[in-house]
């Protein structure tokens, strides 16, 4: 009877001690993986390794092809687990392809909040600053003393108070800036105040951006896009492996590979939460997921609803015209591109937006 009870006694000690082992283990992370810059190199993961429903997968695709997509693109890990093309390429003179080029519309926000960052890091500007010191007087309509109200921060989260009711929402000319409200008291989607970041970048740093933004993003990440200029606008175009990599830049925080982070973990932060309370779906030129209210480009008002009911809260989004996505779920390190034309010919795709991710959370179980 003793030596059951010895033996009894030991055992339950094992399981104590064996517990408080497998308690004390660290968590593993799943560590992510960085093509080569400049090659064609990328490793792929199968969906079905994953547990990936390879049925709602095809089903995904017919949508996207029937809703005007060019390319599409899912990162797991770092690496390829989806990549298709379909269609003509921009000049229709052949087939889309990976090495075809397309723009990235307002989804190339997300690059220019990469770059503010940049700058800020290494010391040419802090986004507390006023417009005008880099600017000068005088490049709004605007009374001195309510133009010096508006600073980096504000159009880095289109809440600069510029009047939203001018005829073109995209000129940049001081007659085109006019006085709405006082900056920080309203939030609309007004995209001269963003394009004008870009003169921003050029003066305090004394560098053309295009330059900058291979110095600062493409030579770390291995992108090969491009800044066009488009009437008003600045539109950077690439493949949407470019645009994949910078996801994957995103996801990291940052950091690609073991090379310095882009810009600060502060900075970062703040880029991918709330940036005010008027909107709080919106970071610095990042959309956000999961938030109580939302206010949509081209409206004044908002709804108190998701970016999208389907995708993970977590979700960061740049989105551009005619549904160009650049999207990273960090839980689940994954990074999501669509490229292409208008999906049904809608301007601003929410619908198409909810339904593609709809489609993915049958395709992923999240």
């Amino acid at each position: 009877m003793k030596k059951q009870y010895i033996l009894l006694l030991g055992l339950v000690l094992v399981l104590i001690f064996s517990c408080e082992e497998k308690d004390m283990l660290p968590e593993v992370e799943n560590e992510l993986y960085f093509p080569p810059s400049h090659t064609d190199e990328w490793q792929s993961t199968a969906p079905n390794t994953l547990g990936w429903s390879q049925e709602a997968l095809e089903n995904l695709y017919t949508y996207l092809e029937e809703n005007q997509t060019r390319a599409f693109i899912i990162l797991k890990d770092g690496k390829i687990v989806v990549e298709k093309y379909w269609g003509n390429n921009f000049l229709n003179t052949g087939v889309f392809e990976a090495s075809s080029m397309w723009y990235w519309a307002s989804a190339g926000k997300t690059l220019t909040a990469t770059l503010i960052g940049a700058a800020e890091k290494e010391g040419f500007l802090s986004i507390g600053d006023r417009t005008s010191d880099y600017l000068g007087t005088g490049w709004t309509s605007l009374s001195p003393e309510k133009e010096d109200l508006i600073t980096i921060k504000h159009q880095l989260t289109m809440s600069t108070g510029l009047n939203y009711q001018v005829s073109d929402l995209d000129c940049t000319a001081p007659s085109c800036l006019e006085y709405g409200k006082d900056a920080g008291t309203q939030w609309y989607y007004h995209n001269a105040a963003y394009t004008l970041l870009e003169k921003v970048v050029n003066k305090a740093s004394g560098i053309d951006y295009n330059t900058f933004t291979d110095q600062k993003i493409e030579a770390i990440t291995g992108m090969d896009g491009r800044w066009v200029p488009l009437g008003y606008n600045n539109v950077y175009w690439s493949t949407a492996r470019d645009m994949a990599r910078f996801g994957l830049l995103t996801l990291n925080k940052g950091i690609w590979e073991a090379n310095q982070a882009v810009y600060t973990e502060g900075y970062y932060e703040q880029m991918v939460n709330s940036s005010q309370e008027l909107n709080p779906s919106y970071g610095y030129l990042w959309w956000l997921n999961g938030k109580s209210k939302i206010i949509f480009p081209g409206l004044p008002t908002s709804f108190n609803r998701d970016l999208s009911v389907y995708a993970p809260d977590d979700l960061i989004a740049g989105m551009g015209k005619n549904g160009q996505f650049v999207e990273i779920v960090p839980e689940q390190n994954l990074v999501v591109v669509r490229m292409g034309e208008a999906p049904n010919d809608a301007l601003v795709p929410i619908s198409f937006h909810d339904e593609m991710w709809e489609k993915l959370h049958l395709v992923i179980s999240f």
